[in-house]
């Protein structure tokens, strides 16, 4: 092995953790257990610390090992993943993938864009759920979620972003006839809002105050637990609302609702490819997950 190598006997190292006995490591990789024991020495040495607990019946991991084999086993993850990738093209993708998205957006932006995905690989079936409330992935065996929003840190789960959208506030002409259009935040306490449900669209505002995001909780005056239907309502009068701009750009384009306060409505909502970490994806997940970046990329998410 060439010792200036520095891969040079990770290959031995892994297949010794896994395998618990050097002899089993050995036999496994058509070398001798006095083989096996010199190659981890060797790269003990290069790397300054031990890697295994040695006795005559048993070897297991130093605390050390334990991390640099983690170490190691991210990095074939990452190896197996750009094979894929790279691999993907010329695959005949198959089986069913279980994607969860939030309502409008899915049925408005991201069923089209699935649609074209798809349609090349007949033996690719999909399984669609919508909903505006936060999914466990893996009790509802979700294989890939689509999120908007900040993202609670997880070391289960593995995040692309795709995309964002702009925050806007908004209300028909008719209301802001009737009651005024709102100059700050804190004209908002004095109108009627639309909100949304604990387990459906926010209950609460993302607003910039004097260039500081933050969250501002305006008057729950209607609770509505769909998008759409808070729309409808907020072009039928009923009040202010605060939504991603793909929801209300067709009202505004028609004059159908007025944007206001556009200087502290934001920041941005994140839109973001979730799933598990399970290390190695299945081709037809990345695959899928290629494509939207692509798509992302293309402007079709904005």
């Amino acid at each position: 092995m060439d010792e200036h190598d520095p891969f040079s006997g990770v290959a031995v190292f892994v297949t010794a953790a896994r395998m618990a006995t050097f002899t089993k490591a050995g036999e496994k990789l058509g070398l001798t257990k006095s083989a096996v024991g010199k190659a981890i020495t060797r790269l003990e040495t290069r790397l300054g610390f031990k890697l295994f607990h040695r006795t005559t019946r048993l070897t297991r991991l130093t605390a050390d090992g334990e991390a640099y084999l983690a170490a190691c086993l991210s990095a074939l993850d990452e190896v197996t993943a750009a094979q894929t990738a790279l691999s993907s093209s010329h695959q005949v993708l198959s089986g069913r993938l279980h994607i969860d998205m939030p309502v409008s957006f899915g049925r408005r932006v991201l069923l089209p864009a699935l649609m074209d995905i798809v349609r090349p690989h007949p033996g690719l079936s999909l399984t669609l759920t919508f909903t505006d409330a936060t999914s466990d992935l893996l009790r509802e065996d979700v294989d890939l979620a689509i999120r908007f929003g900040r993202l609670a840190d997880s070391s289960h789960l593995v995040a692309r972003r795709l995309s964002h959208q702009r925050r806007v506030i908004c209300a028909s002409p008719r209301y802001l006839q009737a009651h005024g259009v709102p100059q700050t935040l804190a004209d908002v306490s004095a109108h009627r809002c639309i909100v949304g449900t604990p387990s459906g669209p926010p209950v609460v505002w993302s607003v910039r105050d004097g260039g500081t995001p933050r969250s501002c909780t305006p008057p729950a005056t209607h609770q509505l637990s769909d998008g759409e239907a808070m729309v409808d309502a907020a072009v039928g009068g009923l009040g202010l609302l605060q939504l991603p701009i793909f929801m209300v750009r067709e009202p505004l384009a028609a004059g159908a609702l007025q944007e206001v306060l556009a200087d502290v409505a934001g920041p941005d909502v994140e839109i973001h490819a979730v799933w598990p970490h399970r290390g190695q994806l299945s081709p037809r997940l990345r695959h899928v997950v290629d494509q939207l970046l692509a798509c992302a990329a293309a402007g079709r998410f904005s």
